[in-house]
Order: C-alpha cells, then structure tokens, then sequence
C-alpha cells in the first residue's frame, strides 16, 4: 500500500515538473514576440541612425539633451543627432500621404512616450514632421501647429533669434 501512495505521488510530481517544463517553453517561444500592450513604433523609413536602434531607444533623450545645451548654450551645431534627422526617417503618413504632427496618436514618437506618460516637448518649439511636409503644410492651410518651426528665418533681415520670438509673441510675425 505504501508503495502505490509513493507511486502516485511520484507520477503527480513528474507530470507537475512536466507542465512548468512545457509551459516555460510555450513561453520562451513568445518571449521574441512583442506583448499586444507594448508600445510598437513604425519602421524608420530614411537610411542609418546615428546609432544602433537599441542604443538609441535607451539614450536618446540623453543625446537629444546634450545636443540641445551644444546647440542652444555653446552654439555648436552638427548634424550627429540632428532632430530634423531623426524627423525626416521617422516620418509616418497618413491616408491621404501627409506626414502626421505629434497630435496624431500614430506620430512615431508618441507610441513610445504615449506608453512611458512622458511629455514630448521637443516640438514646442520643433517641427512634428519633415520640413518638406511641412512647407506645403503650412502654406496650404496656415498650420500653426509647426509655425515655431524655423522661427528664425520669418523676421526681418538682420533679426537675432530672440528678437524675431519676440516679435512673434507680439504678433508682429505670422
């Protein structure tokens, strides 16, 4: 009698043993496929990033930040890490082919920040989508959405930057 209890608590354990076995495979099979909650960014469509996409994904906002304190404090601007780069591979159209703005849920940006609750405020100041797009854009349909875009070209010949944003906040440049 002993010996049959020890035998059905032996097979129980090895079919036990044997369910975790095939249901930790069935889930490293899954493991390379994406969960439907994670966030799933479109495709770049330009050529090569400035670094490995799996580098970028982890540093960009860091070399997004440093190129900005170049740029905006030191004034040395490169093309390495450029925005409108990153903009113009990462464009994502619409039905009709128009590139989407940041508002649109489908901007590549906003899949990943969308999901982290990080607030994008690069294109505050920055064009959503390419400068292409965004000139016939804006010329068709007056879209203030990038109108801070290139805002140092709008003034007046001779404007400095800060005079051309503040004649843009007073109403002086469209």
């Amino acid at each position: 009698m002993k010996i049959v209890l020890i035998m059905q608590k032996l097979i129980i354990t090895l079919l036990g043993v044997a369910f975790i076995g095939v249901s930790l495979l069935a889930s490293v099979g899954q493991a390379s496929a994406q969960p439907e909650w994670m966030p799933n960014p479109p495709k770049a469509i330009g050529g090569q990033c400035d670094l490995d996409p799996k580098e970028m994904r982890k540093t960009h906002m860091t070399l997004l930040d440093h190129k900005r304190d170049q740029t905006m404090r030191d004034g040395i601007r490169t093309k390495k890490y450029s925005l409108k780069k990153c903009i113009a591979c990462h464009a994502v159209k619409d039905k009709s082919n128009k590139c989407v703005t940041v508002k649109d849920e489908r901007h590549f940006c906003r899949s990943c920040h969308d999901y982290a609750a990080v607030r994008i405020d690069c294109f505050d100041c920055h064009a959503s989508r390419p400068e292409d797009s965004l000139n016939k854009a804006t010329k068709a349909a007056g879209n203030s959405h990038d109108k801070l875009a290139g805002l140092s070209s709008i003034g007046k010949t001779g404007d400095t930057t800060d005079t051309t944003l503040r004649r843009f906040i007073a109403g002086e440049v469209k």
